[in-house]
Formats: structure tokens, sequence, C-alpha cells
């Protein structure tokens, strides 16, 4: 694994401490750096995890449950929309639409008022996937999140909604 991914704390500590000492002469926020380097090695394990310990057992991406789960949670979406709220590029999400639907997990329609845009709607089976996979993937994420206290995991959730929603309005400006 490499050193800028290291698992133990130790190690990531010590990967803060190297970038901390070998940056010194540039002008950086090193608490913004640790906090984004962090936020991202987090989100990157725990879908490796997911992948490689629940969804691979169902022949799913990452990409392909999110789809599925969002189109579960909200309804049938336009893929443009449905590309957005799964975090993909449309191109992305023509290749992952091509592999639900030969699943026969989704099915494209055209959209009447504008033949040219499409609406992506869970199958029957899609739901049952996404209910099948759900409880394995919910004992994930409690066991990826074992370390934390109750407290601490609504903690979390806050903080990480808030630079989301910094995010989102830089993304608007």
């Amino acid at each position: 694994m490499p050193r800028a991914f290291a698992v133990g704390d130790d190690e990531l500590v010590e990967a803060e401490r190297l970038i901390r000492d070998r940056m010194a002469e540039l002008d950086l926020d090193l608490l913004s750096l640790a906090a984004v380097s962090n936020v991202f090695r987090a989100a990157t394990a725990v879908r490796n995890h997911m992948e490689r310990d629940v969804l691979r057992r169902h022949e799913l991406s990452w990409s392909a449950f999110t789809v599925l789960f969002v189109l579960r949670i909200w309804g049938s979406q336009e893929s443009r929309q449905l590309a957005d709220e799964a975090g993909i590029s449309g191109g992305t999400l023509t290749g992952v639409l091509d592999t639900l639907e030969r699943k026969g997990l989704v099915k494209r329609r055209a959209v009447p008022q504008d033949r040219r845009r499409v609406e992506v709607v869970l199958t029957p089976s899609g739901t049952k996937v996404v209910d099948e996979v759900m409880p394995a993937f919910n004992r994930q994420e409690a066991l990826v999140t074992e370390g934390l206290s109750d407290n601490e995991m609504a903690t979390l959730a806050r903080l990480l909604r808030k630079v989301l929603q910094t995010t989102e309005e830089l993304d608007k400006r």
C-alpha cells in the first residue's frame, strides 16, 4: 500500500508529518490539507472495503450500487439528475446503466415531453437486489465505524454534511 494511503494511525500521522516537513516552504493551510486528505483516504478505504466484502458477491460496482440505491430511495430519475445524485459522470452512468439493464435491474425510457431525455426506472428485480444487499452493506457500515461512539458518528456525519454544503456552494459560484 502506498505511504499516502497507509492504514495505521502511526503511519497516517507520519505521512502528515512528512507532508508538513517537505512542503514547509509552500504557503499551505495544513489543517485543511490533512482534513481533506483524510476524507479522501477514508472514502477510498470504505469504498474498496464495501466493493470487496459486500458488492462483489452481487456482481455490483460501487457506482452500480449507488445508482440502484438512489433509484430505490428517490424513485425514477432522468439520467442527468441520476448521474448527479450518484456522483458520477454521464459517460460513466451510460456504462453502468448498460450493465444494470442487461441484468434486468433497471429500465430506460424516453421522457414523453422530450424523447431526447431518458428516465431510468428501477425494476422489481432491482428493488429486490437493493433490499438483499442493504443489510450486509449496513453491517459493514457498522463495522467500519465501530471505533466511534454514537456521539462521534453523529458529529462526523454533521461535519461531513457541512463540508458537502460548502463544496456545493463553491460549485455554484
